[in-house]
């Protein structure tokens, strides 16, 4: 990335220096016209101790202020930078008459305090030494016992100062360090001698010693410690600052323990350097209030401040719906930097939407990618959620380089350099990145290039912009039964299922049952309340089910809560991550099986409460004949051995039933009950009580027909029900953005969409289906086109009486759509999006070779009756209906046949149906143009072309002659049959919703 031309010229020759291998870093004057950049003034420094001096002296002072745990209310603790040099001198004083103290060696800092870390940190580097700062240690006596042994060999048995409360923590384990409490020296023991003269002259930035060492991974086992030396943290302030401007002496808000290289590098010392106030709070508050949180943003005109992505959603679900205006001014913020978890897309979009309603930019969340070898935040998204909207993407690019570091993604299989778009691993360099881990020239081998890239572990792409997306860390992945799933994937979904829920944190990992084969996708989340309520599991389990079953077909996953005594033992980041790898060691290890056992027995009871509540129910009112019937049906059909078991109001698709389940339901009740029902009665009355109120009522209207001779060969319905047609079937009601309207196939039904229905939850509007007319008893079929986008359109402004309107069509369906959008635009209806599910213009050659019994073998593949493959001659050449029935009937698959419970007449009439519907298309020639379309080609028919890119060349491509722009063509994967079966549905959904968004839909 080349440097921002609004750089003076002062910091562009600072850059070059750097580049040129000087490595000398600018310090900005306290420069009241800009904070972002340095004055041309400046003297260069060497050292971060250069830095905190050159502030102390600056005039007018600035100022760090601190709030004690718990008590935000109060003012806080108030403290120049001056104040800050004085102490931290005279703590080093005390440094070099310790015994174990030695000049260059490392000394670990174990604090949980803001002003005790930050005063100490530079005590340690006054004095000549190299502070370490201590993560907080596990709760679980094994893990923390093995991570301070580790840690004790890495650094050689190092002095280390902490306060008396944390001693308990180093008790009872093999370790070598020299622990020395801050209580000691309360009361100037060892201060004797000192004053402001007899600061230290130490300075220590050339010599190839590290500032600081930064601990990475190790809470459970082995510690890295991350060299980062003065060049390295001078060079990453000057390119965090030049990032975004800053307003004029904004103030920075930390609120991350100071052992995160973001809190202390990206906050801490970068206030530091541009010279302005910083403002310290316990992140145990602000998780606890995220009203605090913006109270803090706007009391202190806070212009930089850091939210990762779980906080967002919190900060939404708990201040979206303040209506209060003018409670907060934001107008300050310029980046609230974002990072440590995927950031969730319409978590952005919402976060925006509330920070922008009180004045910040719209692209005041600023996602980034940094890691503790990066010094942090080193690649930057300041186009966000704008961007990743555009590209209807889940999860939020991290945008590009800032100056002093640069990214590639490698292929991973010969080494080269990835395509734009194309994954694989991505690696970064530069003043920025570190040089060695600590101590450990093996795994500081491990992770560098031999050209002198430092592999980051993480799976990548740069888009075609230039951007970087992540796709997951390469050990990030749940291998089950051969099918891998990125845990990433999981969880933004589940973070998107659970957000209107009480759920204060969630997290997905891979865990691997004892003997088990595979391994096994397992949910935990912690309760905003405990105890919590049954309901409240039952629902949460609910949602992280299906939000699973979104990303993968696998097994079902293992979903349980957190009590409080457990939560203790989650591994939370100082960034408030959880790691998913040291949960799935817990896990294995037991340590959550009492909440396991916990959360099991209480779905258990609820379940009993429902049957017990149920037996009540049915004993006050007993179930009558038909809801007893049908409860036997919905068993059957789901598996469910006694049937009682299900509520009478329980919907049919919480039961798991698929669109092919409806079908075996409506042939079920069709031959058992001698009755002929439509589906879409059964998608509006999805619960046994409901359905046989519904079919007691049209049983009450219904007509006797006389039985003909035939009837029993013919499996002719007793009974035949009267209903009203309406060709709308609602597959999602609610939702904000414009309806999806849904033309159907030439077969006339809907019940393919019900799956693209289900994969479209995510996207918020409401979607409908339009069926055809016919297969109700005593409604006859459409004898033209006109009369059925007459019938149609009028459907659809009886519910959408207004634009903007979006229609598709799948295969035959694009026919109709196409004359819909015409009559609609004629209306003044905007269409602002057409979707030709596989179908070109020209169809009418087609239609003319369909003839009855091609469309008996079309529909028999449609229904998997037969395989596409299947052309049968003697099918297509029989005389008659019975004896192209006989003849399918010999070659269908008759197990489909009886799962469905298709009878032969059933088959006859759907048969009917769709030859009617295609008898009208004969001569059929489209004409007029539509303002615009979208393609959506799969493998063609082979019938219709030998090749996809004949498909697409030949045929739909000719639907530029019929539309105002050029048709957008998008790639969908399976066949003309099978682009939305359950193998294809989920990727068909996604370009579905990027068109849509294109659209500004």
């Amino acid at each position: 990335m080349g440097i921002p031309d609004f750089l003076p010229a002062t910091l562009l020759s600072l850059f070059k220096s750097l580049r040129a291998g000087r490595q000398r870093s600018g310090l900005p004057a306290n420069d009241s016209q800009s904070s972002s950049v340095p004055s041309p003034d400046q003297q260069t420094r060497d050292c971060l101790q250069d830095v905190l001096k050159a502030r102390a002296e600056s005039n007018p002072p600035r100022h760090l202020l601190f709030y004690s745990l718990g008590n935000t209310s109060l003012p806080p603790k108030k403290v120049s930078y001056g104040m800050l040099y004085d102490h931290a001198t005279r703590n080093s004083c005390i440094l070099t008459t310790l015994p174990s103290f030695a000049e260059g060696r490392p000394v670990l800092l174990h604090l949980e305090d803001h002003w005790d870390t930050i005063v100490w940190f530079w005590a340690v580097l006054l004095a000549g030494g190299i502070p370490v700062l201590s993560s907080p240690l596990s709760n679980f006596e094994e893990h923390r016992n093995k991570h301070l042994q580790g840690l004790s060999r890495l650094l050689e048995s190092p002095l280390c100062i902490t306060r008396y409360s944390f001693l308990h923590l180093f008790e009872g384990g093999d370790h070598g360090f020299s622990i020395q409490t801050l209580e000691t020296w309360a009361s100037g023991h060892g201060c004797e001698g000192w004053s402001a003269t007899s600061r230290p002259p130490r300075r220590m930035g050339q010599d190839g010693r590290p500032a600081v060492l930064m601990l990475t991974s190790g809470s459970t086992g082995n510690a890295k410690a991350v060299r980062l030396t003065h060049d390295q943290i001078l060079a990453a302030v000057a390119g965090k600052a030049s990032v975004r401007p800053l307003p004029a002496n904004g103030a920075f808000l930390n609120w991350i323990g100071l052992d995160h290289v973001a809190s202390l590098v990206e906050i801490h010392i970068q206030a530091l350097w541009l010279g302005v106030d910083q403002v310290h709070v316990h992140a145990a508050d602000v998780v606890a209030s995220p009203r605090l949180f913006l109270d803090l943003l706007s009391q202190h005109r806070i212009s930089r401040s850091f939210a990762p992505n779980f906080f967002l959603a919190r900060l939404v679900a708990t201040c979206s719906g303040n209506e209060n205006t003018g409670q907060w001014d934001l107008s300050n913020l310029a980046v609230l930097a974002s990072g440590g978890e995927a950031n969730n897309v319409q978590t952005c979009l919402a976060a925006s939407a509330l920070l922008t309603r009180y004045g910040a930019h719209h692209s005041v969340i600023t996602p980034g990618f940094g890691m503790t070898e990066t010094c942090a935040g080193a690649i930057f998204n300041l186009n966000c959620p704008s961007y990743d909207v555009g590209k209807d993407r889940a999860v939020a690019s991290l945008g590009r380089c800032m100056p002093g570091i640069q990214m590639r993604v490698t292929d991973s299989h010969n080494g080269g350099v990835a395509a734009p778009g194309e994954p694989g691993d991505l690696e970064v360099r530069g003043d920025v990145v570190f040089d060695a881990y600590y101590r450990n020239q093996a795994a500081t081998m491990e992770v560098f290039t031999i050209d002198g890239w430092f592999r980051t572990g993480d799976r990548a792409i740069v888009d075609e912009e230039g951007n970087l997306c992540l796709v997951g860390r390469a050990k990030d992945v749940i291998n089950i039964n051969g099918v891998k799933v990125v845990t990433a994937d999981i969880q933004a979904s589940l973070e998107v299922a659970l957000r209107h829920t009480e759920t204060a944190r969630v997290v997905c990992f891979p865990s691997r049952a004892p003997g088990a084969a595979t391994e096994q996708v397992t949910i935990t989340y912690v309760p905003q309340e405990w105890p919590p309520k049954a309901e409240y599991l039952a629902r949460v389990e609910s949602l992280a089910v299906q939000a699973c079953l979104m990303i993968t077909t696998a097994s079902r996953p293992v979903v349980f809560s957190v009590g409080p005594k457990s939560q203790l033992l989650l591994p939370i980041s100082s960034l408030g991550k959880i790691s998913g790898a040291k949960m799935a060691t817990l896990f294995e290890a037991g340590r959550f099986n009492e909440d396991v056992a916990y959360h099991r027995r209480a779905l258990l009871e609820l379940e009993q409460q429902k049957q017990q509540q149920q037996q009540q129910l049915s004993r006050s009112r007993p179930l009558t004949g038909p809801e007893a019937i049908l409860q036997a049906d919905f068993a059957a059909i789901g598996g469910i051995e006694d049937p009682t078991s299900i509520s009478v109001e329980a919907p049919m698709f919480e039961l798991g039933f698929t669109s092919m389940d409806l079908i075996r339901l409506k042939y079920r009740i069709d031959t058992r009950m001698g009755m002929t029902v439509a589906v879409a009665l059964l998608l509006k009355h999805p619960t046994v009580r409901s359905l046989a109120a519904e079919l007691d009522n049209l049983a009450q209207h219904t007509t006797r027909n006389s039985k003909t001779e035939n009837a029993t060969a013919l499996n002719e319905p007793l009974v035949s029900i009267q209903s009203e047609y309406d060709p709308v079937v609602v597959l999602k009601s609610s939702g904000t953005k414009a309806p999806l309207w849904l033309v159907h196939p030439g077969v006339g039904e809907v019940l393919v969409f019900v799956g693209l229905a289900q994969h479209m939850h995510v996207d918020d509007r409401p979607i409908y289906a339009l069926r055809a007319r016919g297969f109700e008893p005593g409604w006859v079929g459409f004898t033209s086109i006109s009369e059925a986008v007459d019938t149609y359109v009028a459907a659809i402004r009886r519910l959408q009486p207004q634009g903007p309107y979006a229609l598709a069509g799948y295969s035959y369906g694009t026919m109709l759509a196409f004359e819909m959008a015409k009559q609609l635009e004629s209306l003044s209806g905007e269409v602002r999006f057409l979707g030709s599910f596989n179908l070109p213009p020209h169809i009418k050659t087609r239609m003319r070779q369909l003839n009855w019994n091609t469309c008996l073998l079309n529909l028999s593949q449609f229904l998997g009756l037969i395989t596409e493959d299947c052309e049968d001659r003697d099918v297509q050449s029989a005389t008659g209906h019975d004896h192209a029935l006989t003849r399918l009937l010999s070659i269908a698959d008759s197990e489909r046949m009886q799962e469905l419970g298709l009878t032969v007449q059933a088959l006859e009439r759907w048969t009917d149906v769709a030859y009617s519907l295609q008898s009208m298309a004969v001569e059929y020639e489209p004409s007029g143009r539509v303002s615009c379309i979208d393609v959506f080609h799969a493998e063609p028919l082979r019938a219709a072309a030998k090749s996809r890119n004949e498909w697409v060349t030949k045929q739909l491509s000719r639907w530029s002659d019929f539309s105002q722009t050029e048709p957008r063509i998008h790639a969908v994967g399976g066949a003309h049959y099978t682009m939305l079966s359950p193998n294809h549905v989920a990727s068909f959904a996604k370009t579905l919703r990027k068109a849509l968004t294109e659209k500004g839909l």
